[in-house]
């Protein structure tokens, strides 16, 4: 049985958007880690996701939200994971980036909120 258990937050929230979810988990003997993924880059989020693998002392399930779905597929073959769970997370091929997955299906309620400012850094617009 694989006790720790890695949580990767999606792309409009932070680590604290597992807190409910955390002590659940604990209460089953679950050792829990949030990941506090910068939100720069998927390689810098990869990057900050497996040094949170590094740290283990045995393997983890690694699980992702939204945006973090992506950032697992990439950091899932990491020899700390034991598996990966998707929580209602875009789950690309390795290698496939999110705009290919999210042409594969209407655009999503809301997408038009979406802007981004001169360095690439998305927002919601008010």
């Amino acid at each position: 049985m694989v006790n720790n258990i890695v949580l990767v937050h999606g792309g409009l929230v932070d680590g604290s958007s597992w807190a409910k979810v955390i002590p659940l988990l604990e209460a089953q003997g679950h050792e829990v880690t949030a990941v506090q993924n910068p939100l720069t880059s998927l390689a810098d989020d990869v990057a900050t996701t497996r040094r949170a693998l590094a740290l283990l002392s045995r393997p983890a399930l690694l699980v992702g939200h939204s945006w973090g779905g992506v950032v697992i597929t990439e950091a899932g073959v990491h020899p700390a994971v034991a598996g990966l769970a998707y929580v209602c997370a875009f789950a690309p091929a390795p290698g496939q980036s999110l705009a290919d997955v999210a042409a594969q299906g209407p655009a999503p309620a809301g997408g038009q909120h979406f802007t981004a400012d001169a360095a690439g850094f998305a927002r919601i617009t008010r």
